[in-house]
């Protein structure tokens, strides 16, 4: 255990490593991937549909959705979806809104309140809050609202119970503080969320962390050589070089 954390701590410094690394840990029995993106440096994006508005869908589809002379370094699915693939939530790419902010109740895991905002902006991303990403108004250039938050200032999401028999394979995403770093996480086995969120408050020390989805993880990340495949997607974050 505390050979897989010294490995994190060394691995995930954007300063010493390449931009975007990845690696696997072992957190109290459990199996994970990290990848840290430094969003000063990286091209840190959303996709969805394109240019004739047909969602994209798979890695493969963004890749060669590309300009070229672009790679698609990483990537993972970024948010909750409809049968059609829209989004539920929130969703903003390019600083076009596709669709709107939902702050009150609803079913399944993304009401599970709070739930909140992945906001990539200028050299920075950030997790919010829904209602205090409502308050602030961030002028994001890509967003995904998704849920549920799986770390608040600090605490983990207060209906997270650590007895908890409900378990997924996971994936979601915090940030730092200053926004100049953000850890990608999808778990290898299955997991709670109590642990899931904890990994993110213990391990990562991210003050604020987003659930995006079970079941349907995914991850894709040239530099460990994986591409995850299986259903198709909705909404999509990933790294362009």
């Amino acid at each position: 255990m505390i050979r897989a954390l010294l490995a994190l701590s060394f691995a995930l410094l954007p300063t010493l490593a390449a931009a975007v690394t990845c690696d696997d840990i072992d957190q109290d029995g459990n199996r994970y991937t990290v990848c840290s993106v430094d969003t000063q440096t990286e091209d840190l994006r959303l996709f969805l549909r394109d240019e004739a508005g047909a969602i994209l869908g798979q890695f493969r589809d963004v890749a060669q959705s590309l300009n070229d002379g672009e790679t698609l370094a990483f990537a993972m699915n970024a948010g909750m979806y409809h049968a059609n693939r829209a989004p539920v939530g929130l969703y903003v790419q390019d600083t076009t809104q596709e669709a709107r902010l939902l702050t009150g109740g609803s079913k399944g895991n993304f009401g599970l309140l709070p739930n909140g905002v992945f906001c990539i902006r200028d050299n920075r991303a950030d997790v919010f809050e829904t209602l205090a990403f409502d308050a602030a108004k961030p002028a994001c250039t890509h967003a995904s609202q998704s849920g549920p938050m799986l770390v608040i200032n600090g605490a983990l999401h207060p209906r997270f119970l650590p007895n908890s028999t409900s378990r997924f394979r996971r994936n979601g995403v915090g940030t730092t503080a200053n926004g100049h770093t953000t850890y990608f996480v999808i778990s290898n086995n299955a997991v709670t969320f109590h642990e899931f969120g904890s990994l993110f408050r213990d391990v990562l020390k991210t003050p604020n962390a987003l659930y995006f989805d079970g079941k349907v993880s995914r991850l894709h990340a040239s530099s460990i050589n994986r591409s995850d495949v299986g259903f198709l997607l909705g909404p999509i974050v990933g790294v362009v070089e």
